[in-house]
């Protein structure tokens, strides 16, 4: 017989249950057929946002019932008083990047009345489902799930309290660096975290432990390397000197090619661990975007672009399905103009008629007799194209397409003049 699954392996995340179960006072009736619905796998994928958490459970009907968690979200002052916890101790930050939460961060929190855990009143529960409780046993399953969340990332738990990982430490870095804080509205929103439900649910995802990740073992390793001292500061330190290297790693060897039937190569896998180790690094030594919200047509461009000029940008063709001569339209678009250089090789749009007039003022001053049609202005082989940012972008025909020829301007007469 199975072992029963048990909720909670990491000392936050049965904390997580006690606060449901004994602080947060929810209907100690539905809490135990909660349960017995999450280990019989009924839950689907989680997804957080700030303060809520969302599933569909499977019922006995056949159509899933909505759930949605939701935790009081701490106000201005609570959180500067949690960062400010934070931060006095550089070994708090450090331990949350290393995927640990000390219990001293709760304990401390404490002590200036804050309660990072939920207690009474603090968390609510709906379902579509027609039982009246709180929570009905539907949602109870969520709720002891949501400690696995806790689990591989004790971030979760400053999720659910109203802001995501980025928010905590920026707010925790600028305290530490004497910097001033960012701004509370921009740091509340934007947060999330999908997990997928219990084995045997339709949306299972391999996952890994934070605890086990190579970056986390390697910021580990450097931690320890970083002690003889004692001095927490100059671990911190260390760590992130680490993150923050001039280059970005190369991948490690496969030990093992993909299995034939997968449609997957060896080449291709390390060229998409190379690209992933660039993103990362690209976001640790600045402030760039990770990319990872781009479509589909914007990532092929941005890969198309790094590929110009080498082998590999056959096998970005190859690999899209996508014509050459369409493809490095799009890779010298993304180079230009990034996502809306993209949308404009190939899109238009209608924008008001006095935006597009200017730039056909600015044509009949050059001498050119120019056509309107959608976002475009035309003279000859030359054009511009408004983007909804606001930005001109010039275009030129070469062998009969449309190329973006150089970078946007708000000024559709300097697009002219760098001819």
């Amino acid at each position: 017989m199975a072992p029963r699954r048990n909720f909670g392996s990491t000392w936050w995340g049965k904390a997580w249950i006690e606060a449901l179960e004994q602080r947060a006072r929810l209907d100690a009736n539905r809490l135990p057929r909660g349960r017995t619905y999450a280990r019989q796998a009924r839950v689907g994928t989680l997804h957080v946002e700030p303060g809520l958490v969302k599933a569909l459970v499977q019922g006995n009907r056949p159509t899933p019932y909505q759930v949605q968690v939701r935790v009081r979200p701490f106000n201005d002052d609570e959180w500067t008083m949690t960062l400010d916890v934070i931060a006095a101790k550089a070994a708090h930050a450090a331990a949350l990047l290393d995927g640990e939460l000390p219990p001293e961060i709760l304990q401390e929190a404490q002590s200036v009345q804050i309660e990072l855990l939920p207690i009474a009143g603090e968390v609510g529960t709906n379902c579509s489902c027609p039982d009246w409780a709180n929570p009905c046993k539907h949602a109870a399953a969520v709720c002891y799930l949501i400690a696995d969340l806790m689990d591989d990332d004790p971030f979760t738990i400053f999720l659910l309290r109203g802001r995501a990982r980025d928010a905590v430490l920026a707010g925790v870095r600028s305290r530490r660096s004497g910097a001033p804080a960012p701004a509370a509205d921009g740091a509340t929103g934007g947060g999330r975290a999908d997990r997928a439900g219990l084995p045997g649910n339709a949306g299972l995802v391999a996952r890994a432990s934070r605890r086990d990740n190579p970056v986390a073992v390697a910021a580990r390793n450097v931690w320890k390397a970083a002690g003889d001292s004692n001095d927490q500061a100059a671990r911190l330190n260390a760590v992130e000197r680490m993150a923050l290297a001039q280059h970005p790693g190369a991948p490690a060897p496969l030990a093992l090619d993909p299995p034939a039937a997968s449609g997957i190569n060896r080449a291709d896998l390390t060229a998409l661990a190379a690209d992933a180790a660039q993103r990362a690094w690209a976001v640790l030594a600045g402030d760039q975007s990770s990319g990872l919200g781009l479509s589909r047509d914007h990532d092929v461009a941005r890969r198309a672009s790094i590929a110009l000029g080498t082998p590999a940008f056959d096998d970005v063709a190859r690999l899209a399905a996508m014509p050459v001569r369409r493809l490095l339209a799009h890779a010298v678009a993304w180079r230009f103009g990034g996502a809306e250089g993209v949308d404009l090789t190939d899109g238009t749009w209608v924008p008001r008629a006095e935006q597009m007039a200017t730039a056909k003022n600015v044509l009949h001053e050059f001498g050119a007799n120019p056509r309107l049609r959608d976002n475009r202005v035309s003279a000859g082989d030359f054009q511009l194209r408004l983007g909804r940012s606001g930005l001109w972008y010039r275009f030129e025909r070469r062998n009969g397409a449309w190329e973006l020829a150089a970078p946007p301007d708000p000024d559709p007469a300097e697009l002219l003049l760098s001819e």
